[in-house]
C-alpha cells in the first residue's frame, strides 16, 4: 500500500487564489463555470442534451461519537440561520427547528446547539446556490442551451434525504432567483429500492465486498495504522466499536464536517485533541479506502455493478429516451451522495486514468450530448469542471453501450443469490 498525502483543501469552500481553480476541495468541489469552461473542438457542434449528477453540499457530521457533546465547542452547532421547511400542500407552511434539551437523559450523545446529524447547513445551502449560478453561467449565458428554468426543461431527481431536496432548491434558485416562489417537484424512489443512493439490498454484493476487505491488501493497511487508531480511540471514545475500527470512513466524515465549517478538530474533556497531522493521515486513508473498495480491489468492478447497476440502467434509459426522440427535458439533474458519485466515476472508467478520491461536497459529473453538422450525436463527460480525457467525444451509441455494460444480467436474481 502506498499512501499519498491528502493534497487539497479541507477547511473552506473557497479555494485559495494561489492554487489552481480545479484543485481538489473536499468542502466544495470545483465544477463547471463560465470562467474555465472549454467548448468541444468541433466548433460547429450544438449542445442538445444534458444529464448531470452532483453530491449534496456541506452538512453536519453524519456519524456521532459515543459522547458527542463532550467533543464539540461549548457553542455547539448552530442551524438557526437556516429555515428548514417541510409541509404538505394546502396546509400551514411549517418548518422545523432542532432543539437539544440539556435535561435530556441522552443529551451527551449529540452536540449542544440547534443542528441535527447530517443536516444541510446554511453554508452548504450557499454553496448550492453558487453552484446553480455557475451552472447557469455556462449552459444559459455561455451556450444558450437552457433558456429558462422550468419543469418543462428540467427534471430533478433526488434521494429521500431532505438535504438532497434542499440542495436541489438552492441549485434552482441559483439558476433563477424568481423560483423562490415556485412549487417544484423533485422525484424520488421509495427508500428501500432507491438506486441513486444506492439503497436496494444486494447480499451477493455484500459478500463480495466482505471478501476483498478480508485479504492482506486491506487488513495490512489497518494494521499498519494501528497506532493512529489507538490514538483516535483514546481521544474520541471509539474503542471497541467496529464501525470506527473497520475503516476510516467515520473519522473522515467527523473531521471534514468540522474543518469545512471552521470548527476545530475534536478535543475531549481532558484537553486531548486530534492533531492536524493525524487528521491529514485520515484524509489520505479515506482516499485510499474509497479507491480500493470501488475501483482497485479484485472484484470491485462486480461489486460496483451490482450496487449501482440499477442506476446505470436508469441512466441508459435516459439516454436511449433522448436518442429515440422521446425525451421532453433538456436537463436531467440528480442530487446524490458520495456513494453515488464514487460508483458513477468508477463505472465510467475514471479510475483507469488515475486513482479515485473521496467525492467532495458538491462533486459533479456532467454528461453532455453534442450534435455535429452531420447530425451525429456525441457525448462529452466533464468531472469537477474538467473534461475527462477518455470521454471527450464518444458516439452516443457507444456511450449508451458503456452504461449498459455496467448492468449485470438478471441483477435482482444475482443480488439475491437466486
Amino acid at each position: 500500500m502506498t499512501l499519498q498525502n491528502a493534497t487539497g483543501v479541507y477547511n473552506t469552500s473557497i479555494t485559495p487564489s494561489y492554487l489552481p481553480w480545479n484543485t481538489y476541495n473536499y468542502c466544495n468541489a470545483p465544477h463547471v463555470n463560465a470562467h474555465h469552461y472549454v467548448k468541444p473542438n468541433d466548433s460547429e457542434a450544438v449542445l442538445v442534451y444534458l444529464n448531470t449528477m452532483i453530491r449534496h453540499h456541506k452538512r453536519t457530521p453524519d456519524n456521532l461519537y459515543p459522547n458527542e457533546k463532550e467533543l464539540n465547542p461549548a457553542s455547539g452547532w448552530d442551524c438557526t440561520d437556516f429555515i428548514a421547511r417541510d409541509y404538505a400542500g394546502r396546509t400551514a407552511q411549517v418548518y422545523h427547528e432542532t432543539i437539544i434539551p440539556d435535561w435530556h437523559p441522552f443529551a451527551s450523545q449529540i452536540w449542544t446547539g440547534t443542528c441535527d446529524a447530517g443536516q444541510l447547513t446554511r453554508q452548504g445551502l450557499e454553496d448550492a446556490i453558487k453552484h446553480g449560478e455557475d451552472f447557469w453561467s455556462v449552459y444559459h449565458d455561455e451556450l444558450g442551451f437552457l433558456d429558462k428554468v422550468s419543469e418543462e426543461d428540467i427534471y430533478i431527481r433526488t434521494t429521500t434525504e431532505v438535504r438532497t431536496h434542499q440542495v436541489a432548491g438552492g441549485f434552482l434558485y441559483g439558476m433563477d432567483s424568481s423560483t423562490v416562489n415556485n412549487k417544484w417537484p423533485v422525484y424520488t424512489q421509495p427508500e428501500n429500492i432507491d438506486d441513486l443512493v444506492p439503497n436496494y439490498g444486494c447480499p451477493t454484493a455484500n459478500t463480495i465486498r466482505a471478501a476483498y476487505q478480508s485479504v492482506p491488501a486491506w487488513t495490512n493497511h489497518l494494521a499498519r495504522h494501528q497506532d493512529l487508531q489507538d490514538r483516535l480511540d483514546a481521544t474520541l471514545g471509539t474503542g471497541g466499536l467496529s464501525a470506527w475500527s473497520s475503516w476510516y470512513d467515520h473519522f473522515f466524515d467527523t473531521f471534514t464536517s468540522r474543518t469545512c465549517h471552521g470548527h476545530p478538530l475534536p478535543c475531549n474533556s481532558t484537553g486531548a485533541c486530534v492533531s492536524q497531522e493525524d487528521a491529514d493521515t485520515v484524509f489520505a486513508l479515506g482516499d485510499w479506502e474509497y479507491n480500493y473498495i470501488w475501483n482497485a480491489a479484485e472484484n470491485a468492478t462486480t461489486y460496483n455493478q451490482l450496487t449501482f447497476g440499477v442506476m446505470f440502467m436508469e441512466l441508459a434509459r435516459d439516454f436511449k429516451r433522448f436518442q429515440s426522440g422521446d425525451e421532453r427535458h433538456k436537463l436531467r439533474f440528480h442530487v446524490a451522495h458520495d456513494g453515488s458519485m464514487i460508483r458513477l466515476a468508477s463505472g465510467l472508467g475514471f479510475g483507469k486514468i488515475s486513482p479515485l478520491r473521496w467525492p467532495a461536497m458538491g462533486s459533479e459529473i456532467v454528461m453532455e450530448v453534442w450534435r455535429d453538422q452531420n447530425k451525429q450525436d456525441f457525448v462529452r463527460v466533464i468531472h469537477e469542471g474538467t473534461p475527462v480525457t477518455t470521454l471527450q467525444w464518444v458516439a452516443l451509441e457507444e456511450f449508451i453501450g458503456l452504461l449498459e455494460a455496467q448492468i449485470p444480467s438478471n441483477i435482482f436474481e444475482t443480488c439475491m443469490g437466486s
